[in-house]
């Protein structure tokens, strides 16, 4: 069945809400979303800032234990005015050159989506009307924490959160534990596109229009969220400081191969040794993001 969700209020923390809709196991939804500072499309502030979620949505027979299988069918900003910093966070330099980082002022761009651009149109510099090609993505996105936290949407942790990864376009399939029955499936803080890292704190920022599937598959556990698309597998780790948050991906890398590869442990490590591919979601919030891949024609060469 497919749903129509229109919300009239938002959570800037994860955790057991009370559910905004019901769904069954491989429902989809189209729903819409609001900016980080709590901006809908109309540019009209309707929550409060924290990268505010549109949810929970809750999957009937979704059990602790179980995974939760989001596929990201549509992810379409719907308004043309996006934002971000214009300066590098502090912790992603030299600290002796972080007294030469310009004042951040807010940059501003306009996002045409039947363009499929992202122009530049303040401050003026010698980028000029800079124009980027479009790559929209939830940065927060999961479901509800473990043991009936609540937990700010500023951060991460096994139950997905404040990734920032530029790998979650329309057309990826993540997997998240779940911790609660029901799951509690929130969606939020568009990007038009975003640079690795999110490292100056934001893509550009922007309210959106999303479609996706929810399927629960029971008695799989996983441990960190894990992703797919047409070229990849990849498993999520959030922590910091940012070894942590790899050894957290790298681990669960191992397991997903085991499990769901059939691969046994000498073969999964061995295999990561020469062929493991690593990517940054986000250093610049409470906990950082790390990403490990494996490319699937690796794997189709690997299973011969």
């Amino acid at each position: 069945m497919h749903h129509t969700f229109q919300p009239t209020h938002y959570h800037t923390t994860m955790g057991p809400h009370e559910p905004v809709l019901r769904v069954q196991s491989g429902d989809s939804v189209s729903t819409t979303t609001i900016d980080a500072r709590g901006f809908d499309h109309r540019r009209v502030s309707v929550s409060p800032r924290g990268n505010p979620q549109t949810g929970p949505f809750y999957v009937e027979g979704a059990e602790p234990g179980d995974t939760l299988r989001v596929t990201l069918e549509e992810i379409r900003p719907n308004r043309r005015y996006g934002f971000c910093q214009s300066s590098l966070a502090a912790n992603v330099v030299d600290p002796e050159y972080v007294p030469e980082l310009p004042p951040p002022i807010l940059a501003e761009w306009d996002v045409d989506v039947d363009a499929g651009t992202a122009t530049l149109v303040q401050p003026m510099t010698k980028l000029g009307n800079l124009s980027l090609p479009l790559a929209p993505m939830p940065g927060c996105f999961g479901v509800a924490p473990k043991n009936g936290q609540y937990l700010d949407c500023a951060g991460s942790a096994e139950h997905g959160g404040n990734m920032d990864y530029r790998g979650f376009v329309a057309g990826t399939t993540v997997d998240f534990p779940v911790f609660q029955p029901g799951a509690y499936f929130f969606i939020g803080d568009g990007h038009a596109l975003q640079g690795d890292g999110e490292i100056c704190g934001a893509g550009i920022e922007i309210s959106m229009d999303v479609r996706f599937t929810l399927s629960v598959i029971k008695g799989k556990r996983v441990g960190w969220p894990r992703g797919e698309n047409d070229e990849w597998i990849f498993t999520c780790g959030n922590a910091r400081p940012l070894d942590q948050a790899l050894q957290h991906a790298t681990t669960e890398m191992l397991r997903l191969l085991q499990q769901d590869f059939g691969l046994d442990a000498v073969a999964a490590n061995l295999l990561l040794t020469q062929c493991v591919r690593y990517e940054v979601g986000n250093v610049f919030d409470p906990q950082y993001t790390m990403v490990c891949k494996i490319h699937k024609q690796t794997l189709r060469t690997a299973a011969r």
